[in-house]
């Protein structure tokens, strides 16, 4: 393939010679990136707005709704950033969940038992995580194990750990009312500080997946592992790191949990495993055509926490909160598998593939 195969399959080349090409080649851009398949979750966030400012027209359209949808899904926002990585590469961690509970409990028992500061207190929760993220990473690289069961063996037997050292006890203690809960529970214009650490690793997320040697090759071991091989990326060792980064993230997460309920609780994070997995998969959908990305996870954390807090809002029973995210988990996941499916038939499976072999390499 030539080089300007190469660029016309990437999209690359322009539409023609002088003013007029560029013109047309502008509106093509534009209208691509406008288009509901380049970013479906957003016109489906402002459906949402539509549907329920007029629904609840004195509650929803407030200023405090955007606070309350920014406030409540913070976590959500962190713990699904900690997917993108592994899933990048083709891995699941179905571990993220239970490493944020370890990770909460840890720092939770260090402050309230050995009255450590806020910064240790988290640098042992990361700790924690880590050495999670090593088991995995053995567990699923080394032993060969797949992935989701090797995963969510490791996940059950950090419960059980967590249920052996707490006895299933919340930790509680006055000391973790201090800076250990500021941490989490303070504030920036009514905007909490989980607001602003999950928007600064979306955006280092989003300069290592899209302007690093080491993220394309992480796409590309995601979207063909032998080819990958084949084009001497060390695939192993990437899924190994991915592993290694989620639990990082994750445990990152946990701690804040800890902090914004100024408790170490034992099952916190679990409540975190479908809302994670959901965002991540609808954010694969927006901005990058199938591709997990920071961005559009944090638009499709957006759009399901509005859904949720509008929901609540109008007084919806509690099943119809988890119908939201259930149904719109599914059609993410049939989009992306959809839009996978079109990469390996159509023009994207030897193009794109070539482009990231040539940049990756």
């Amino acid at each position: 393939m030539t080089a300007n195969q190469l660029q016309r399959t990437a999209g690359d080349q322009p539409s023609g010679p002088g003013p007029k090409g560029a013109a047309t080649g502008w509106r093509s851009e534009l209208a691509a990136g406008l288009s509901p398949r380049n970013i479906g979750a957003v016109y489906v966030l402002i459906a949402i707005c539509i549907v329920f400012s007029i629904w609840a027209p004195s509650t929803f359209p407030q200023a405090a709704t955007i606070k309350q949808v920014l406030d409540n899904n913070a976590i959500t926002a962190l713990s699904a950033l900690a997917l993108i990585v592994p899933l990048s590469a083709r891995v699941f961690d179905l571990s993220f969940a239970y490493v944020m509970s370890l990770s909460g409990v840890t720092a939770a028992h260090f402050v309230a038992a050995d009255n450590w500061n806020v910064l240790l207190a988290l640098l042992a929760g990361i700790v924690a995580a880590l050495i999670i993220g090593l088991v995995n990473g053995f567990v699923v690289v080394v032993m060969r194990i797949d992935s989701f069961i090797g995963t969510l063996a490791t996940g059950s037997l950090v419960q059980a750990f967590i249920s052996f050292v707490t006895n299933d006890n919340s930790i509680n203690s006055e000391r973790l009312a201090g800076s250990f809960s500021t941490m989490s529970q303070g504030a920036v214009g009514g905007i909490i500080y989980p607001v602003f650490y999950a928007l600064v690793v979306a955006a280092a997320l989003w300069l290592f997946m899209d302007h690093t040697a080491t993220g394309r090759r992480l796409y590309a071991t995601g979207f063909n592992p032998n080819a990958a091989r084949l084009a001497d990326i060390r695939v192993n060792k990437l899924r190994f790191f991915s592993l290694l980064t989620s639990a990082g993230i994750a445990g990152f997460a946990g701690v804040l949990l800890a902090s914004s309920l100024a408790a170490g609780s034992p099952s916190a994070g679990t409540s975190y495993l479908l809302p994670g997995f959901a965002s991540v998969f609808v954010g694969a959908t927006v901005f990058k055509h199938g591709r997990f990305n920071a961005w559009g996870t944090i638009v499709a954390v957006l759009m399901l926490g509005t859904g949720v807090v509008g929901l609540g809002l109008v007084s919806a029973p509690l099943w119809a909160i988890d119908m939201f995210t259930g149904v719109v988990l599914i059609a993410a996941l049939s989009a992306n598998s959809f839009e996978r499916r079109n990469l390996l038939r159509g023009r994207g499976a030897g193009g794109r593939w070539l482009s990231i072999r040539s940049r990756a390499t």
